[in-house]
């Protein structure tokens, strides 16, 4: 089942928000396997992101703009030898969550609890927020 997350873009030529397809089990009924499901996509991409090789490695033009706008100019490798945890990954996400550093909206309604059932239809858009401290000490 085909889902979108809407991600803030990176640089200043694309919309400020885009809609992120994301391709999910039919069997995601909660908002606990929602988040699992997602980080698992993640961490998988994220293990694979450095996997690819390229013989000459070179960025147009274009990307180059596109990731100065951004703040970072890179090839998008990752040349740590460390991989992701999904077990570690997922904890987080749910204690995030849990801690309330992290709303999660389907479509245009907030879920609100982990293990309540929640309805998903092909094509709706999902919206995560991660709440930050604006001043001050966490300590």
């Amino acid at each position: 089942m085909k889902i979108y997350i809407q991600m803030k873009a990176a640089g200043k030529r694309k919309p400020v928000l885009q809609h992120v397809p994301y391709e999910l089990p039919e069997h995601v009924s909660t908002l606990r396997e929602l988040l699992k499901e997602l980080v698992r996509i993640e961490v998988e991409r994220y293990n694979e992101k450095g996997t690819d090789v390229q013989v000459v490695p070179y960025l147009t033009k274009e990307e180059i703009g596109d990731q100065a706008e951004a703040g970072k100019v890179s090839f998008g490798r990752i040349y740590s030898e460390n991989r992701a945890d999904f077990t570690k990954a997922s904890e987080n996400a749910l204690q995030c969550f849990k801690d309330g550093l992290v709303r999660v909206f389907q479509n245009d309604r907030e879920l609100e609890r982990l293990d309540d059932p929640i309805r998903i239809r092909e094509g709706d858009g999902f919206t995560l927020i991660r709440l930050t401290f604006l001043a001050g000490r966490l300590w």
